[in-house]
């Protein structure tokens, strides 16, 4: 049996490391395979996945020589921590190895969607011109507010800030003297004011009981109709039901969505046809230098908690 089992997907070179102390099994469709999965960790001594691998209960219970679990990525919301502690599995996110990764798509999404002119492709390919109403906004001037700041905003707010982007912030754990909030050129602000005074809103909080549908009807209603919302953090932050009610009654002038409450999205959902939106499958953090990075920072972490729990 491997003393490691790996079910998604993962550098190769950082798998070669591993590989020359330990016998790795790997395959990231394994996480789509939940009976062989739980069946391959019954010796296992380390577990790497990223975020569909929901590491609790059956799962957990299957693995009883487990020691260390890897996370390809930062949000834990796929892992129960709780348990892990318990019975004393170390828990080794690859923090800040995406951070770059994000910041950039979620500062592309913001200038997609104010330009506003990126689904027209069909119709310039099928003889239509359609520069009026195509006419989008500069990013320089607006308005960015950022929900959470934490490194990956404060990524965000440096990239915003270059294109003369103005920056807000909200973050419950942070005081407003905090000095990040300066050294980043954000102001911080209330959530409701956030809301009403953003050209641009991005979220960057995690998902727990307080924000689980933070950005639902009610949020929505107090975002100007001519604002944009990016959400590369996790779903169930967004209500998507609300999100494609406000997009088709015209009171959100986009959104670009890369979580979901349910991943992969199951077809003909409430956000399948909504118009102004754009749709991509939880790889804001995925790059091929951010993959290199996560990866190699979790074999690393993974490999020293093997070693002292064998000395």
């Amino acid at each position: 049996m491997p003393d490691i089992v790996v079910t998604e997907f993962m550098d190769e070179a950082a798998l070669d490391a591993l590989r020359a102390r330990h016998e790795v099994h790997y395959d990231p469709a394994l996480v789509d395979q939940p009976d062989a999965l739980l069946e391959m960790l019954a010796g296992a001594r380390a577990l790497i996945v990223r975020n569909r691998t929901q590491v609790r209960g059956a799962l957990l219970a299957a693995a009883p020589r487990l020691e260390v679990v890897g996370r390809l990525g930062v949000g834990l919301d796929n892992i129960d921590v709780e348990a892990c502690r318990a019975r004393g599995i170390a828990v080794c996110p690859a923090t800040g190895a995406n951070d770059l990764a994000v910041a950039e798509y979620v500062v592309c999404g913001v200038m997609m969607l104010l330009r506003g002119a990126y689904h027209a492709s069909p119709e310039v390919a099928g003889g239509a011109w359609p520069r009026t109403r195509l006419m989008g906004r500069e990013t320089s001037g607006r308005t960015l507010g950022l929900v959470g700041f934490g490194a990956i905003a404060r990524q965000a707010a440096r990239r915003a800030v270059a294109l003369g982007m103005r920056v807000i912030a909200h973050d419950p754990f942070l005081n407003d003297a905090d000095p990040a909030f300066a050294a980043h050129e954000a102001r911080p602000v209330a959530l409701d004011d956030l809301l009403a005074q953003s050209d641009a809103v991005s979220l960057h909080v995690p998902l727990t009981a307080a924000t689980r549908g933070l950005i639902g009807a009610e949020a929505l209603a107090r975002m100007r109709p001519d604002a944009v919302l990016v959400n590369a953090a996790r779903g169930g932050v967004v209500d998507e039901a609300a999100l494609a009610a406000a997009l088709r009654a015209g009171r959100l002038a986009g959104a670009m969505l890369d979580v979901f409450e349910t991943e992969p999205l199951p077809g003909g959902g409430p956000l399948q046809g909504a118009p102004n939106l754009i749709l991509t499958p939880h790889i804001a953090g995925v790059t091929v230098e951010s993959n290199v990075r996560v990866s190699h920072a979790v074999a690393q972490a993974v490999a020293r908690v093997l070693q002292e729990k064998a000395a």
